[in-house]
C-alpha cells in the first residue's frame, strides 16, 4: 500500500487554536461547562455546529460531552460542503486528518465498502481542499474518545434523494458495528435576534419528534434553514434505519447569545442527540390514556375498519361491508389514526370535534393519514402488509385554568392562541418521558409559539384523554 497522504488542517489558528496547549485548554474549558441531559438509551448519533470555537465550542460541547459515557471506535462524520460545488458526496481516502492535537486514522475498511456500493460516492479532491464543517469536529472527538478511525463524508448534493441514498448505504455497512454519527450543521443565518430564534424553533421541534421528513418539508418551504440540513436529514434517516427511535435537543443557542451583539444578524447553533430509548415497552397503546369501554370486538372493529379502508383506497377496489352493529361505534366522537411501517411514521390525522359518527370518522380518517399527511408521500400497495394502524379515540375537550390539573399519562393537550393551535396525544408525553411543564412545552411548540406560551394570557389550554386501541 502507498505512503498515506495525511489532510492537513486548513483552520488551525483560525477558527480554533493552532497550538496543542491552548486548543486542549480551549476544549477543556467548554466541556467543563456544559451539563447535557442523561440519554437513556444507545447513542447513535450527534448534531455539532461548525463555526469557530470562540462562536459555536461552547454549544458544541453539550454533545461531545456525553460520548465520555459512550465510548465508540468508529465515527462518521457528515458535513456540507461550503466551497466547492460537486454533486453526489466525497469521501477524503488518501489518509489520515492532522490537527494540532495529532493524526485521526481513517476507515478505510468502511469507506472501500461505501464506495462499492453507490458511484455517487467518491473522492472529490476539491470537496475538502478548504472546508472547515468536517475538520472543525475532529479536536472535540481527539479530546473525548480515547482512539477512534473516521469516515469522512462531504455532501455535495443535500437534496432529500441523496440524503436518502446516502443513508440506505451508511446503514447498509455499518449495520450493527458500534457507531457514533456526526451531522455538521449550524443553523439560520443573519437574522435579527427574534426572527432567528422563530426559524431555528421549528427546526428544534423537528428534531425533538424525531421527524426527517417533517424537517425535509421544514426546509423545503423555508419555514427553518440549516447549511447542513443533508448532514442531519442522513444521519436522522440512517439511524432510523439502525434502530434509533428518539432524539433530544441538548442545547441551543445563537452567535448573540455568545457575543451579546443581538443588534445585527445572528447565526444559529444547536448540540442534539439521536439514538435508540430504553423501554419496555414502546407500543403506544399501552403509553396512556383513559379506558372508554371498548370490548376487543369493537377495538377488531376499528382496526378493520381502519385497514379496509386504506386497502380499498390503495387498490381501488370497493370497500367491504364491515357493520359497525354496537352502538358504542355509532357514538359522535373524535379521533386519530396513525399509521407506521416498523418505527416510523407513515401518517397521523385526526379531528377534536365529534361531527361524525365513530365507524365514518375512523375510516375517513385511515384514509388522510394514509393518502393526504402532508409530511410523507401517499402509502403504496406494496406496504400494506407492512403497515400497523393505531386508533385514539377522544374524550371532548375539556377547557384548563389550572395547569397542574394536567396527568402526564392521563391527558392529551390542544393549545389555540388566536389562528395558531397545536395538539398532542396522551401517549406522547409518556413515551418521551416528559413531565407536565415538557409536555405544556412541547405542545405550544406543536402550535408554532414560544415554548412559554401557556402561561399568557390569551392562550386556550384544552384537556382531554384518549382510548388507544
Amino acid at each position: 500500500m502507498a505512503a498515506e497522504k495525511i489532510r492537513e488542517s486548513v483552520i488551525a489558528g483560525a477558527w480554533y487554536p493552532g497550538d496543542p496547549a491552548s486548543l486542549q485548554r480551549q476544549i477543556s474549558g467548554y466541556l467543563s461547562k456544559a451539563k447535557p441531559p442523561a440519554i437513556n438509551g444507545r447513542l447513535t448519533g450527534i448534531i455539532s455546529p461548525h463555526a469557530g470555537y470562540v462562536y459555536s465550542g461552547g454549544v458544541a460541547a453539550w454533545a461531545y460531552k456525553l460520548l465520555a459515557e459512550n465510548p465508540v471506535q468508529r465515527v462518521v462524520i457528515i458535513a456540507p460542503s461550503h466551497q466547492a460545488r460537486f454533486s453526489g458526496s466525497s469521501i477524503y481516502n488518501l489518509g489520515g486528518y492532522r490537527t494540532p492535537l495529532g493524526i485521526v486514522p481513517l476507515d478505510f475498511e468502511i469507506i472501500e465498502a461505501m464506495f462499492e456500493h453507490s458511484s455517487v460516492i467518491r473522492y472529490v479532491p476539491q470537496a475538502d481542499q478548504r472546508e472547515h464543517s468536517l475538520e472543525i469536529q475532529l479536536p472535540f472527538l481527539q479530546s473525548v474518545l480515547p482512539q477512534f478511525k473516521l469516515v469522512p463524508i462531504i455532501m455535495g448534493d443535500q437534496d432529500y434523494r441523496h440524503c436518502s441514498e446516502l443513508a440506505e448505504i451508511l446503514a447498509a455497512v455499518l449495520g450493527k458495528k458500534p457507531t457514533l454519527m456526526v451531522a455538521s450543521t449550524d443553523l439560520s443565518h443573519y437574522h435579527p435576534y427574534d426572527d432567528a430564534r422563530a426559524l431555528d424553533k421549528v427546526l428544534l421541534d423537528r428534531i425533538e419528534t424525531f421527524d426527517p421528513e417533517g424537517l425535509a418539508e421544514a426546509i423545503r418551504n423555508r419555514s427553518c434553514e440549516a447549511c447542513g440540513a443533508g448532514p442531519v436529514l442522513t444521519m436522522m434517516l440512517a439511524a432510523r434505519k439502525m434502530g434509533a427511535d428518539s432524539a433530544k435537543v441538548l442545547h441551543y443557542a445563537n452567535s448573540g447569545d455568545v457575543t451579546g451583539d443581538v443588534t445585527g444578524g445572528v447565526v444559529g447553533y444547536m448540540a442534539a442527540a439521536v439514538f435508540k430509548a430504553e423501554k419496555s415497552d414502546r407500543h403506544r397503546s399501552r403509553d396512556g390514556g383513559t379506558d372508554l369501554g371498548f370490548d376487543a370486538r369493537e377495538k377488531e372493529t376499528l382496526r378493520n375498519l381502519a385497514y379496509h379502508a386504506i386497502r380499498s383506497r390503495c387498490l381501488g377496489e370497493p370497500m367491504p361491508d364491515i357493520q359497525a352493529e354496537s352502538e358504542n361505534l355509532r357514538q359522535k366522537r373524535g379521533a386519530f389514526v396513525c399509521i407506521r411501517k416498523g418505527s416510523d411514521l407513515r401518517g397521523c390525522i385526526g379531528v377534536i370535534e365529534p361531527y361524525a359518527p365513530l365507524d365514518e370518522t375512523i375510516k375517513k380518517m385511515a384514509v388522510e393519514a394514509a393518502f393526504n399527511d402532508p409530511r410523507f408521500c401517499s402509502l403504496a400497495e406494496a406496504e400494506l402488509d407492512e403497515i400497523d394502524i393505531e386508533i385514539s379515540v377522544l374524550t371532548p375537550m375539556e377547557r384548563i385554568s389550572d395547569p397542574s390539573a394536567i396527568e402526564v399519562g392521563r391527558h392529551g393537550l390542544f393549545i389555540r392562541r388566536g389562528n395558531q393551535s397545536g395538539l398532542l396525544l396522551p401517549q406522547v408525553p409518556v413515551e418521551q418521558g416528559w413531565d407536565r411543564t415538557q409536555f405544556l412545552e412541547f405542545t405550544c411548540r406543536k402550535a408554532g409559539l414560544p415554548k412559554g406560551a401557556w402561561k399568557e394570557p390569551g392562550v386556550e389550554l384544552y384537556a382531554f384523554s384518549a382510548d388507544i386501541i
